[in-house]
């Protein structure tokens, strides 16, 4: 039976629909280009200036304006130019995917959705040690382009130039890794003269690079394990993330803000943070204070960069310290059961029926405001949570095979709990933590907004917020991008533990 033109032309648009589904590179280039040019909108309309009757324009906001809408028009064109060759042959060819390059330059305008487009389509086939390198060399240029930001103010760090040019090093040393991968790296076969440039990749994760401290691992795993038939699980959980954009982003400015907090102390002046400057009081955001200035004339852009430092550390400690001990508690409770369990998950129940943020309030007006009682107060609320969860995966592993052969081989009890229950009860530890490392930040924020945080000097992104809200009329900036770091922060890592989850999960495998 003959189909009808609608029904054929309907067939036929999903079909295409479902070719360019399937190269990342297109959807990564749309997305580019429309991100790019709404902030090429949002630009020139704050550039443009039609009060009292008259036109006027600020030429340095125009300028920047047209450094996004460049790559904005590149990569729409190239989308065209790719859609067209995926529907007429099926592939992109090397002559387009050459444009690709165009597009890497504009990391250093910090316009990180187009460098993915453009790593994205110039390499046909990418294994996730050329992802990975990728992500690195992205993730060093973007610190390197938030700091040349400090080049504006009349004085700059002491080590400014130091902290420049170690990030140049990196980013070099970075992009010459990602050329040497495309050479001696294929599927699992790693050539061995790969073996000094992953320890050196672990040695520069120092600077917080979490996708170099990956990269370095893989390929020492992959060097290691060369000529096995050995499968790495965790290189696998790689792979399945990197097919989770979303996640990756996510990932990306987690490493972000985790390198901008350890460069920051070589790049950017904190006097410029804590001091007072009453000649600045209450500047518009410029070149020189991108986020304007605060009542005491602190650069606000300064205190955010340094209080993503306060923040993690809070948000990584508090969540580190309810995972030690809930995850011990819930590991005796659920191995040993009996009395020990009921005594264990009785005591946390107590504990568990009083709101954190209140337990929090208690810990912090008993004990005083400080950075170490404020990781006290958020930690001591979560170990009941983590504990669940460890006891209910224990329960789950206890009666597994490899349980029962390590008991018939003679084990002690707690040697088995230790090296093989607890090690197969992490997955859902992990995923819950990079979930909670989120929530934390969230609490940190909120409890120096209200007073009960850090100290009040501090430059913490609750303590901006905090000392913005009171300008919400007159300069509503000062609370609208302290209030966005706190929103972008969160969201990065619920879209990361969301796809650490799915990858983490066996039924997507």
């Amino acid at each position: 039976m003959a189909l009808s033109t609608e029904t054929r032309n309907l067939y036929i648009e999903r079909e295409n629909k479902r070719r360019l589904n399937s190269f990342p590179a297109y959807n990564s280039l749309n997305l580019g280009a429309s991100i790019s040019f709404g902030i090429f909108l949002f630009l020139l309309l704050n550039a443009l200036d039609f009060s009292g009757g008259s036109f006027n324009i600020n030429m340095t906001v125009f300028l920047v304006a047209l450094v996004y809408f460049i790559p904005a028009a590149i990569s729409y064109c190239l989308a065209r130019k790719v859609k067209s060759e995926i529907l007429k042959n099926g592939d992109v060819s090397t002559f387009t995917r050459r444009f690709g390059f165009l597009l890497l330059p504009f990391t250093l305008a910090f316009n990180v959705f187009v460098a993915i487009a453009g790593f994205m389509i110039i390499k046909r086939e990418r294994s996730v040690e050329y992802l990975l390198a990728a992500w690195s060399v992205l993730t060093s240029v973007a610190v390197m382009a938030i700091s040349l930001v400090n080049v504006f103010k009349p004085a700059v760090s002491p080590t400014f130039f130091l902290g420049m040019g170690f990030l140049a090093t990196l980013a070099v040393f970075y992009i010459i890794v990602t050329v040497l991968i495309n050479r001696w790296v294929r599927d699992q076969q790693v050539d061995k003269r790969m073996l000094p440039f992953a320890v050196l990749l672990i040695i520069t994760a120092v600077s917080g690079n979490l996708f170099a401290l990956a990269l370095g691992l893989v390929l020492l795993s992959k060097i290691k394990n060369q000529g096995k038939e050995k499968n790495i699980e965790w290189v696998d959980v790689l792979r399945r993330l990197f097919r989770n954009n979303t996640a990756i982003l996510g990932m990306f400015f987690v490493a972000f803000l985790f390198m901008v907090s350890i460069c920051s102390g070589l790049t950017f002046d904190n006097r410029v943070a804590v001091d007072s400057n009453f000649q600045t009081l209450l500047s518009s955001p410029t070149l020189r204070f991108p986020f304007g200035t605060d009542e005491f004339g602190r650069c606000v852009f300064t205190r955010i960069i340094f209080g993503a430092r306060i923040s993690l550390i809070v948000g990584l400690v508090s969540t580190a310290i309810p995972i030690v001990i809930g995850g011990i508690l819930g590991a005796i409770a659920g191995h040993y059961g009996n009395v020990l369990d009921n005594t264990i998950m009785r005591f946390l129940d107590i504990l568990f029926a009083v709101p954190n943020i209140f337990l929090a309030i208690a810990i912090i007006a008993a004990f005083g405001v400080s950075i170490t009682n404020l990781i006290i107060a958020l930690s001591v609320g979560m170990i009941p949570i983590y504990a669940r969860t460890m006891r209910a995966q224990v329960l789950s592993v206890s009666n597994s095979e490899f349980v029962e052969a390590a008991k018939a081989n003679g084990q002690k009890r707690h040697m088995i709990v230790i090296k093989h229950i607890i090690p197969n009860s992490m997955a859902p530890i992990i995923v819950r933590a990079s979930l909670g490392i989120g929530s934390a930040v969230l609490s940190t924020s909120a409890l120096s907004f209200l007073g009960l945080g850090v100290e009040p000097h501090v430059p913490e992104w609750g303590n901006v917020l905090r000392t913005g809200s009171r300008f919400l009329e007159l300069h509503p900036y000062l609370a609208i991008y302290p209030g966005l770091a706190i929103v972008l922060i969160v969201l990065a890592f619920n879209y990361f533990g969301d796809g650490l989850r799915d990858a983490l999960d066996p039924k997507l495998k």
